[in-house]
């Protein structure tokens, strides 16, 4: 028996299931949403091996937060990740002329390889007006079950490609003038009960870890309703530090615990990244996903057992 299922709902979502406890890992939705929310794909819900739900859907705080989702806050003046939009000096308005989409176009993969889901996708993205600014071809890949453990991992493999006459230009708030505020790319909320989560960085602990960078970071939560914990620990591969044009644009770590569970490792924290007419930009991230409460000694081994 394969380690992992998948059923796909065409026009709708993905559903990977491990078929020893038939619990639901993840749903991959690619249906569009409400305009506002800038529709784009996303993994919700995302659950641990014990069925435990460790992401958020459209809290009333945020409606356009979904799960685990690949966003542009900032792009060229555009609002790709949904909702008001931060203007310095004024604060967050309602400019819906802003909000731009990320469309699903095609699936060239969606297969189980033994103990392996792969999920290959092709992506339009696109400013209010409907033009095409980008394309992204997207690899998103479910793997290393281990019951032992309790984890799993999902590797997410973007390449996003500038089609527009003139540069692409990626920032957040806080390039735009709001400090400490520089959530843009890969972007996960988590569940209410993991508010006042741990927070855990290679070297150190704590919201501190906002806006600097390590190579991984993790955030530990309980669960309402049961006495557990999970840990989910959030990496990026080493070449992303070192991809992108004009030169190397290392990642910064976007994260709250209040008032709510936050985790990005932004492409923009502090400065712009420019991407080129016709250049691509790459990114490879790795999520592992895992009931208790991982310390940093468990971390860094399972890290080093998996290498990139």
């Amino acid at each position: 028996m394969s380690a992992l299922r998948l059923v796909h709902a065409h026009g709708d979502r993905i559903t990977v299931s491990e078929p020893a406890t038939g619990v639901e890992l993840l749903s991959y939705v690619y249906a569009p949403e409400a305009a506002w929310e800038a529709p784009k794909p996303y993994l919700h819900p995302i659950r641990t091996l014990a069925g435990d739900v460790v992401t958020d859907y459209r809290p009333n705080d945020h409606r356009w937060h979904k799960g685990l989702q690949l966003t542009a806050s900032h792009l060229s003046g555009a609002n790709l990740w949904g909702g008001n939009s931060y203007v310095h000096g004024q604060g967050y308005l309602e400019l819906p002329e802003r909000v731009g989409s990320m469309a699903h176009v095609a699936f060239d993969e969606v297969a189980v390889h033994d103990d392996r889901v792969v999920i290959a996708e092709r992506l339009t993205w696109h400013p209010h007006d409907g033009e095409l600014w980008a394309d992204e071809q997207r690899r998103v890949e479910i793997h290393d079950v281990d019951r032992e453990s309790g984890s799993w991992a999902l590797t997410w493999s973007s390449a996003i490609t500038n089609r527009r006459d003139e540069p692409l230009r990626f920032g957040s708030p806080t390039t735009a003038g709001r400090e400490l505020a520089g959530y843009t790319g890969l972007f996960w909320r988590g569940p209410r009960a993991f508010r006042d989560g741990r927070i855990i960085g290679p070297d150190s602990e704590g919201p501190g870890l906002m806006g600097r960078q390590a190579p991984w970071l993790a955030y530990s939560g309980e669960h309402d309703g049961t006495d557990g914990h999970a840990t989910l620990v959030f990496a990026h591969a080493p070449e992303n530090d070192h991809l992108g044009s004009g030169g190397a644009h290392p990642a910064h770590w976007f994260v709250r615990n209040d008032p709510f569970a936050a985790v990005a490792p932004s492409w923009a924290f502090y400065d712009e990244l420019e991407l080129a007419p016709g250049d691509t930009l790459a990114r490879r991230y790795r999520v592992v996903v895992a009931d208790g409460a991982w310390e940093r000694e468990e971390i860094a081994k399972y890290l080093e057992a998996h290498p990139w």
